[in-house]
């Protein structure tokens, strides 16, 4: 899926039917029963220098679809290409030095950060395991690390234990940071802060992105956020991506009924707008990944869906210049726009 104003050169990621399936065991010897479908056929492109945002309800595959890109899952099927390499194809050694353009910061700042390393070893760890730097030349590096990210270099002989949880995330972005990357995945590096913190936390990204060229794949639950971090926005359902295009057109036409229940639960900060709006409430729970409906997979809790949404599978399809939709009904609705 390609997008306005760009061409096959500013590609920096491509994804092209990915697939990840874990299989299910069962009785005493582990037989595969079934496979949970975590990530279920999904391509798009990531173009240098901008941000896209991943979005959708817990449990729909963002983080696995991020992981999966790093190669921290091995994909089931489906390709991913890096700067034009293949991830999915390289041995392990290569792996491993490409690895170093692309990194990841995780959503639990509490978790994600060995509590029986200091801070200074956590940062500078990439530096010795990738052979880029030891000793002084380390020391250094990761005092400019720190400092960079707002933190005080004389905290690098502290423990994790010691910080704030929006201290331990800016923590993670140097260690992110130590082998200048050019690819970044944020798996919802903000959800666990204080709102306060989240604002600092994002500032800080965003001044890193112009700095260091960087391009990241944000992934969130949170709509509100992406309008003024991303560039483009993708919207995960069940496995699948089922809406992508620009900010500026998700907000102002969302032509999938999924998208639609997304941007009508945040809220409004004015209460007599807040007071007359509409909300689409979705019925029913997100359906068994390992046993998904026939057809469309929203079909079971979409208010919209025709005869057709429960035997056919629906394709994306460029439905408005620059912006892609899975929907039968949406497909439909333009057919007659236009």
């Amino acid at each position: 899926m390609s997008t306005n104003g760009k061409n096959h050169q500013d590609v920096l990621l491509h994804v092209e039917n990915l697939k990840l399936y874990f299989p299910i065991h069962r009785g005493i010897f582990k037989q595969v029963v079934g496979h949970v479908r975590a990530v279920d056929d999904v391509s798009f492109d990531i173009y240098k220098g901008e941000t896209l945002g991943l979005v959708g309800e817990s449990g729909c595959g963002k983080t696995t679809l991020g992981r999966a890109i790093l190669q921290l899952y091995r994909p089931t099927a489906g390709k991913v290409e890096f700067e034009g390499v293949s991830l999915t194809s390289v041995s392990a050694a290569q792996l491993r030095h490409i690895r170093a353009r692309m990194q990841i910061i995780f959503q639990d700042p509490f978790s994600s950060l060995d509590p029986r390393m200091t801070v200074g070893t956590i940062v500078g760890e990439p530096l010795e395991v990738h052979h880029v730097a030891s000793g002084q030349d380390k020391r250094d590096r990761v005092a400019a690390l720190l400092r960079r990210v707002g933190l005080n270099p004389s905290f690098a002989g502290r423990f994790a234990h010691e910080f704030s949880g929006g201290q331990r995330q800016r923590i993670g972005v140097a260690r992110a940071l130590a082998l200048n990357p050019t690819f970044i995945v944020c798996d919802e590096p903000i959800t666990s802060l204080d709102v306060s913190i989240q604002a600092q936390v994002i500032n800080l990204l965003e001044d890193l992105q112009h700095e260091f060229e960087l391009t990241y794949l944000f992934i969130t639950h949170d709509l509100g956020m992406v309008r003024h971090l991303c560039d483009r926005v993708a919207v995960m359902y069940l496995g699948k991506i089922v809406e992508m295009c620009e900010v500026k057109d998700l907000y102002a036409y969302p032509l999938h009924p999924y998208t639609q229940a997304l941007l009508s639960a945040i809220p409004v900060p004015d209460p007599e707008v807040e007071k007359t709006r509409k909300r689409i409430i979705l019925e029913g729970d997100v359906p068994n990944p390992a046993n998904p409906p026939v057809g469309c997979h929203f079909n079971t809790r979409c208010p919209l869906a025709v005869d057709r949404c429960f035997k056919e599978e629906p394709e994306m399809k460029e439905l408005r210049k620059g912006h892609f939709a899975a929907c039968f009904v949406a497909e439909e609705k333009m057919g007659r726009a236009s």
